[in-house]
């Protein structure tokens, strides 16, 4: 394999490999504009010329191969007056923009013109103008073609990635301009990956425009709760400027790099699914009887539901199981977990109802139809049915029992008058089974509802404790692939509602059944040493980029 220095430093590649990634290896940045990691190579925007040792001009790194022993210069005279020559070519049609445009903050043209610019001017203004400026040219994305420096990089994914070839490079010279395909529009699945990956503010995003000066935003690492995919993202939020996109936390969702599950990329099913945190969000326990109902009894499902504080929810939740449990009748309760709960959740759950109290718990639920596609979307729009099958396949104590196979569901159970009681996690009844299905359930048992939005199922159920979506709280989802992912909490709950972990071990406690693991961290320890498919995973062993099951192969969903 060959080796070279870069800036004296030594490195050694593979055959191949060219001087840009080479660099990028041991941490040098070369400028780029149309170079992209996931795309072809294009080589025309010159912005990353470096010097070689005896080479006779200046070479472009991202399409130039290493050679054994060449060595390379990165930040030599030569090579900045050339950079400083590129920029001005650039500029001298990009209209002055940077005080409305989106992309300032953010702007490789901004960024590499103070590294390597500064220089006085030779053109004069007399620039060049496109004719589309402000353009929809799709659901999600906006053309301003003055700003486009001919990067070629949003064609090239169209034609690559998407293959979905909308976009094209029109007429020649300085006026040779982006354009959308005549008759068509950018409209994919995957359309808003072009504005990511737009070094300049030719493609923004419609949703994001002018929201948010992108310097206002913080950002946590998450994984994408869309599907079973388990996309890596960042999640950018604002909470302290309530004036700002109608007081709205998240203002956006970018994809995050991970090599093993999506790349560079995401859907923009996923990406605009960020409205749902804060949307029609459960914030106040609520209950349908003023104090506690009689036990053994089912409140009317068209009686009043009122607001409860937290400690009067809790207390009658933990009342109606311990008066199950005093009659002998935890057998005629269920619960109904949920693949949108973390790991954690799941695991804690099982150990309280299934293992400690002999609560049958069941995740089945009646299937709704779905499409994925051959890249990263998947028909599962549950984000952990890895890990709920993962979890609740393999039980330390049998006392509870996971129903299998062709038994009935839950749900069904509940709607025949077979149960008492049944706590439902996140799952709307409604809209698996049809409201006749969930109201005769409302009406046959003891419904509590354990979730973060209000839903059909919510609005029947006699007690509600609302619960922390997944950009509020800490844990791990598995994806379809048996890869294990952290979460990271961005932010406090809404006011008013909790974190799924919470809740539970608040029940136990209550119960008498403590756990002496309740934050994410320690539930995910007690996990690898009892779940033999998580076996010797920890938060550290995840890292970024997760790290997959000890015994993937033998998990099915």
């Amino acid at each position: 394999m060959p080796t070279l220095t870069i800036d004296g430093q030594q490195v050694t590649v593979p055959p191949g490999t060219t001087i840009i990634q080479a660099a990028d290896q041991l941490g040098i940045t070369i400028p780029r504009y149309c170079y992209h990691p996931g795309l072809s190579i294009a080589g025309n925007c010159r912005i990353c010329l470096v010097e070689v040792e005896k080479a006779p001009k200046l070479q472009i790194a991202c399409y130039t191969p290493v050679a054994d022993g060449m060595v390379v210069h990165t930040g030599s005279d030569k090579t900045l007056k050339a950079r400083q020559e590129v920029l001005e070519f650039l500029l001298a049609n990009h209209p002055l923009d940077c005080p409305v445009c989106d992309q300032a903050g953010e702007c490789e043209l901004q960024n590499y013109y103070m590294d390597h610019g500064r220089y006085e001017a030779r053109f004069l203004e007399q620039k060049v103008k496109k004719s589309k400026k402000a353009t929809p040219i799709g659901p999600t994305v906006m053309l301003d073609q003055e700003r486009c420096i001919l990067c070629s990089r949003c064609v090239r994914f169209t034609d690559e990635i998407s293959k979905t070839s909308e976009l094209g490079i029109f007429h020649r010279g300085d006026h040779a301009e982006l354009d959308v395909v005549p008759g068509r529009a950018l409209d994919n699945a995957y359309a808003g990956n072009v504005v990511d990956i737009c070094p300049v503010g030719a493609l923004t995003d419609r949703d994001f425009r002018f929201k948010a000066r992108v310097w206002y935003l913080s950002s946590s690492p998450s994984v994408c709760p869309g599907c079973s995919r388990g996309c890596n993202i960042e999640i950018h939020y604002v909470l302290d400027r309530p004036y700002l996109a109608d007081g709205a936390r998240v203002m956006r969702l970018k994809p995050r790099y991970n090599p093993a599950v999506n790349q560079w990329w995401m859907c923009d099913e996923g990406r605009y699914g960020y409205k749902a945190i804060d949307r029609a969000r459960l914030v106040q326990p609520m209950g349908r009887t003023q104090g506690l109902s009689p036990q053994g009894t089912v409140p009317s499902a068209d009686s009043v539901s009122h607001p409860l504080v937290w400690d009067l929810a809790m207390t009658e939740a933990a009342q109606h199981l311990q008066e199950a449990q005093t009659r002998n009748q935890l057998g005629q309760w269920g619960v109904l977990p949920s693949p949108q709960m973390t790991n954690e959740e799941l695991f804690l759950a099982r150990q309280l109802f299934q293992e400690r109290l002999g609560v049958a718990c069941d995740g089945r639920v009646a299937e709704r139809p779905a499409t994925g596609d051959n890249f990263l979307m998947t028909a599962d729009k549950s984000p952990n049915r890895r890990g709920m099958a993962a979890i609740f396949s393999e039980t330390t104590d049998q006392k509870g029992t996971v129903p299998q196979g062709d038994s009935p569901l839950l749900a069904e159970r509940a709607a025949a008058g077979e149960l008492k009681g049944l706590i439902v996690f996140d799952h709307d009844l409604v809209a698996l089974y049809g409201e006749a299905v969930a109201r005769t359930v409302a009406q046959r048992v003891f419904l509590i509802y354990v979730g973060s939005h209000d839903t059909a199922t919510s609005r029947l159920a006699h007690l509600v404790l609302p619960s922390a979506v997944y950009a509020e709280k800490d844990g791990t989802f598995t994806n379809v692939d048996g890869r294990v992912q952290r979460i990271v909490k961005a932010f406090e709950p809404l006011s008013g509602a909790r974190g799924g972990l919470e809740i539970v071990a608040d029940l136990a406690r209550r119960l008498g059944a403590a756990f002496p693991h309740t934050t994410a961290a320690e539930v995910f320890r007690a996990i690898g040493a009892s779940v033999p498919a998580f076996q010797g995973l920890t938060y550290e062993t995840l890292g970024a980029h997760g790290a997959p099951l000890a015994t993937a192969e033998a998990v099915t969903v």
